[in-house]
């Protein structure tokens, strides 16, 4: 699934499975990540990879999370339960997420070896370093995490 316009395929199969079903918030989802995957297409002049779909769907879920946060100050939760179904769909199509204690590990251990390199545990100015050895790392695991999250946890590894 590696070939680029690999995931619109995908998501073609499941558009059509969704309109046999009538689930009609499912298909509404759907043809989204479908319209997001076809702009990126247009803006490269190319069928994106599949890296760059996933970032794709990546920044939809980041806009879904925003967006829950708003209606949820706003008192509006039926509004913020529909953005939660469509991150539930969006999700689908992207490797798994980590949970935040496999992270923490994982950032533990990015910090060891940091510190063995350069001889001291980075420090808080290191931040930005110890974020992309991080995502270096997970993206060669083949899993992902959301960068709020890993910006949280890097700041308590390196403050705490």
């Amino acid at each position: 699934m590696s070939e680029a316009g690999a995931l619109e395929k995908i998501v073609d199969q499941h558009i059509i499975t969704a309109m046999k079903a009538r689930d009609a918030e499912r298909l509404g989802t759907l043809r989204l990540i479908k319209n997001s995957l076809k702009n990126k297409a247009i803006e490269k002049r190319e069928a994106p990879t599949q890296q760059e779909s996933e970032q794709v769907l990546a920044t939809m879920i980041k806009q879904r999370r925003d967006s829950i946060d708003q209606f949820t100050k706003g008192n509006r939760p039926e509004l913020a339960a529909k953005e939660a179904t469509e991150i539930a769909v969006i999700e689908e199509f992207l490797p798994r997420a980590l949970d935040e204690s496999t992270l923490n590990e994982l950032i533990v251990e990015v910090v060891a070896e940091l510190a063995a390199t350069s001889g001291a545990k980075p420090t808080a100015k290191e931040m930005g370093l110890v974020i992309k050895t991080v995502q270096a790392k997970l993206a060669a695991q083949g899993v992902r995490a959301e960068g709020r999250t890993v910006s949280d946890l890097v700041k308590k590894a390196l403050v705490g």
